[in-house]
Parts: C-alpha cells; structure tokens; sequence
C-alpha cells in the first residue's frame, strides 16, 4: 500500500517544477519508511517514473536529510551504475557531489562515520564512467567536483581526472571546459600543498 501510494504521488507530478518536488517530497518526509520504496524505484531504470523517484530523491537529500540515505548506500552506491535515463543520472551525480562534500566536511557527520571504502570506492568508478561516455553538464559538473574531493585522499584520482580533463572535457562545451579549468586549478593547489610538506 505504502510502495503504491508513492507510485501514485510520483505519476502526479507534471514536472519538475520546484513546488511539485516539495510536495512529494514532504509526502515522503511524513512517512520515512517511504524512503526505500523511493530508492527501489529510483533504481527501477526501465520505469520512466524512476526519473521522478530520482528528483525526489535528490530534493530530500539535498533540502531535508541527505543522511536519510546512510543505510541505502550500499545500494545506491551499487545501482548507480544501471542508471539509464539522462534525468535520473542528474540528480543521483548531485546525490554523490553531496556526499563527497559531507564526507571532506570540517563540521564532523555521520556520513563522514559511516561511508565505507567500498561505497565510495563505486561512486568513484560510476563517476569516472559518466566522464567518459556522453552525459549532460550537470553530470559532468557535479562529476568532476565528486572525484576531485575523493581524490583529496586518494592518490590516483587526480593523475587520472586531469588526464580525462585536459583531454577530453575541456573541448566540450562551454560549461564543461569552464568547470574543468576549475578543477584542474584545485588539483594544482593540492598537489603544490602536498609538495611542499
């Protein structure tokens, strides 16, 4: 009954529009056990409702409790790799860009507690397989700034997104290259900082 109410709530919304994100979202809020029905239907990427499921996923986590997501990042962490639809993978690219912030966060969390090297080790992959097939900027964006973080701590992360930066995304479109530079100019000061201890 729960799931079914869920689907019904997500096949009223018209778009994307901010007011229909929030009232799902609130829908979802009032009732948190609504959340893993949210994520198996995100991660449902034949079903074109899995896009809606993803905006509301994403607006929850990013405007409510992004640590609603803790005990599903395993799964999400696993899935995001199936994801099919350019309007799905958007949203989950801001989820990881999030997580990746909250995880490198000076105020201490419990994502920075709880987030396991295999979770991020496959939001990693799934970011560096986005960069090199054909996605939308946003996804690219969110994208590059998610493993320029986890790269703060890895080693060979930044070899390898400069490489595919410098290569690759700077000759793409406007937005790609502006945000590419930004990088590249963040993993020069890292890399000049971590020289000089």
């Amino acid at each position: 009954m729960e799931f079914l109410s869920l689907v019904t709530e997500l096949n009223n919304m018209e778009n994307a529009k901010s007011v229909h994100r929030q009232r799902v979202a609130k829908f979802v809020l009032k009732d948190p056990n609504l959340f893993k029905h949210l994520i198996a239907i995100t991660f449902d990427v034949d079903n074109k409702v899995s896009i809606k499921a993803a905006w509301i996923l994403e607006w929850i986590c990013t405007h409510h409790q992004l640590e609603w997501i803790l005990p599903h990042l395993t799964k999400f962490s696993q899935k995001i790799t199936t994801l099919k639809f350019d309007s799905a993978i958007r949203p989950c690219a801001k989820i990881c860009e999030h997580l990746a912030n909250a995880y490198f966060s000076k105020k201490a969390n419990n994502i920075q507690k709880t987030m396991t090297d295999a979770q991020i080790n496959a939001i990693i992959e799934t970011g560096f397989d986005w960069l090199i097939t054909p996605q939308k900027i946003a996804v690219r964006a969110y994208t590059m700034n998610t493993l320029y973080l986890f790269g703060l701590t890895k080693d060979w992360i930044h070899p390898e997104l400069s490489h595919l930066i410098s290569t690759k995304i700077i000759h793409e479109s406007k937005g790609c290259k502006a945000r590419g530079k930004h990088i590249l100019k963040l993993i020069d000061i890292h890399t000049s900082r971590r020289l000089k201890l």
